[in-house]
């Protein structure tokens, strides 16, 4: 059997001996010392201002919006475009907040929106507020000009980018190009802290209510000026009264010691894990790219292409049927294009009622699906996943 990824941790023996020790000499393991620096060195790594760690890269998500709501940024009923093929936790928080979801449909070539697939939506006479674009397997299309739209648009964009931490562009990383962008550190990513997740952003005022937005609403995790500003504003005499003053809305999305510890130990091995992905991808793409049943995907604009999985497209459903097939027999796990055209979710349709026409999403839907790319694949892993995609 190969998985879709088969450790909780790189280095898992190191890693779980390592925070077994940490646990074990630990006073505190609620959000503390370790969180903030994990932060800052995501931070750093990813070479934004701010990075705020948050229990599971979909609590991110949601925290962005209502971060914006509670700025005035996004109000209910504002128009949220958002990448038709993703995952839930991209969708289901625009609905939750309120929010028109406006689905917006992909490049077969490259999996994701770009600026075409933007502009063809806003001339069909729709005024987006803003775009949670996701960037979908570590692939990206020409993000920079999508911002260039958005920006023109007055059009706020934001990232997640869970499935492609370490993608690089001649013009920046995937998830530098919006006010704020997420990352995921579950288990099957390119880095783990079991759960986990984190928001990065450029913007100190964003950053400011994210973290009043995680930690219920109160200002305990902010700076002396910042707590100054609120408790002045509110007209919070004393520390006591603080103590238990809510400012905003907010939720408990707190992650603990244990997510900074592990999220700074696994860092160690970032660049190399992401480095290992490219080869994989590389090294199973020379075969697809002799094979007539596939579509070619495109990564020429992509400097550094940090894989979440290997997609496979088929031209046809039934084609699709028949390699489904010889991966299952081979015992290679295998999972649907993330969650296909999003508007064909049974939670969507309940709560959405206009549908749009996504002919490339839907082509994804039915004709694509992927297997696991990550650095513990062996040889002869490799060699199984290659004789699956050879045309016979």
């Amino acid at each position: 059997m190969i998985p879709l990824m088969k450790n909780a941790f790189l280095n898992e023996y190191e890693t779980k001996k390592a925070l077994s020790e940490f646990i074990m000499k630990s006073e505190k393991l609620s959000m503390h010392e370790k969180c903030a620096e994990f932060e800052n060195a995501f931070a750093k790594k990813q070479g934004r201002k701010e990075a705020i760690l948050f229990n599971s890269g979909g609590s991110a998500n949601l925290a962005m919006l209502q971060a914006l709501k509670n700025m005035g940024y996004l109000k209910e009923g504002d128009k949220v475009g958002f990448s038709a093929l993703t995952w839930s936790t991209n969708t289901m928080p625009i609905i939750q907040m309120g929010l028109i979801p406006i689905p917006i449909d992909c490049e077969l070539e490259t999996l994701n929106v770009g600026s075409k697939q933007l502009i063809e939506r806003l001339s069909k006479g729709i005024t987006l507020n803003a775009l949670f674009l996701t960037n979908v397997l570590g692939f990206v299309s020409d993000i920079w000009e999508l911002k260039r739209v958005c920006q023109e648009n007055n059009i706020i964009l934001i990232e997640d980018n869970c499935e492609s931490l370490g993608t690089e562009t001649p013009k920046g990383k995937a998830g530098n190009f919006g006010l704020g962008a997420s990352f995921s550190f579950f288990v099957a990513h390119h880095m783990s802290t079991i759960e986990g997740g984190m928001v990065c952003t450029d913007d100190e005022d964003f950053a400011e209510m994210l973290r009043i937005v995680r930690a219920n609403g109160w200002d305990r995790n902010l700076t002396a000026k910042q707590q100054i500003k609120w408790r002045k504003k509110y007209g919070i005499k004393s520390e006591f009264e603080a103590k238990y003053t809510f400012y905003d809305l907010g939720f408990n999305f707190r992650p603990t010691e244990i997510t900074g510890f592990l999220g700074l130990y696994q860092m160690q091995f970032l660049d190399e894990n992401i480095q290992l992905r490219e080869k994989n991808y590389l090294q199973l793409e020379k075969i697809m790219q002799t094979n007539t049943d596939f579509v070619q995907l495109q990564h020429e604009h992509i400097s550094l292409l940090s894989t979440f999985a290997i997609p496979i497209v088929c031209k046809t459903p039934e084609l699709r049927e028949k390699y489904l097939s010889q991966f299952s027999g081979a015992g290679i796990e295998i999972r649907p294009m993330i969650a296909g055209n999003m508007q064909k979710q049974p939670f969507y349709k309940k709560y959405v009622q206009q549908e749009y026409d996504l002919p490339n999403t839907d082509f994804l839907h039915y004709n694509a699906f992927y297997c696991g790319n990550y650095p513990e694949l062996s040889v002869t892993d490799l060699e199984t996943i290659s004789s699956c995609l050879y045309k016979y």
